[in-house]
């Protein structure tokens, strides 16, 4: 296992914090879901068919560019650059438990558990991150990813992050 290295002093990896990083990790996730449903909305006011009172909708194939950038933006994103754009704002980075770059499938998994998650606003993704060994939400628990803070020395090694 590699070595974390800060001002002299040789850090092993396995020795490296796992922390809630909560408030971080909400304000996140509320920026990435407003980002979502922002888009969304935009989406269906642009190319929607009015249904009456003002509504809209799409169906059809009108409906695949939803679920496609719901899978771009969360999935390929955090795979391309290890966090959503709410996560990276708050300096907040999705690692392996091996604090490696996560690869595809782990981001996959990691968000295909995001209904459970973010059921009954987040209630159990925070009973998971806050009662877990390395506060983990359930789709990182699965994926065998966290989340550090990149801000915080006793979460990351500097010689691969920084």
């Amino acid at each position: 296992m590699q070595d974390l290295s800060i001002s002299g002093m040789h850090i092993d990896n396995e020795y490296l914090k796992y922390k809630p990083n909560l408030k971080k990790r909400i304000f996140a996730s509320i920026l990435d879901y407003a980002i979502y449903f922002l888009s969304f909305f935009v989406y269906i006011m642009f190319f929607g068919t009015e249904i009456g009172n003002g509504e809209k909708t799409v169906t059809g194939l009108m409906f695949l560019p939803i679920p496609i950038f719901w899978f771009c933006y969360f999935v390929l994103v955090e795979y391309r650059f290890g966090g959503t754009f709410g996560h990276l704002a708050f300096h907040l980075k999705v690692l392996t438990l091996k604090r490696k770059e996560i690869e595809f499938s782990q981001a996959l998994k990691r968000h295909l558990i995001d209904p459970i998650d973010v059921f009954m606003y987040g209630i159990p993704a925070m009973i998971a991150i806050l009662n877990s060994e390395k506060h983990q939400r359930i789709g990182d628990m699965w994926a065998g990813t966290c989340v550090i803070d990149l801000e915080d020395f006793e979460q990351i090694n500097l010689e691969e992050h920084s």
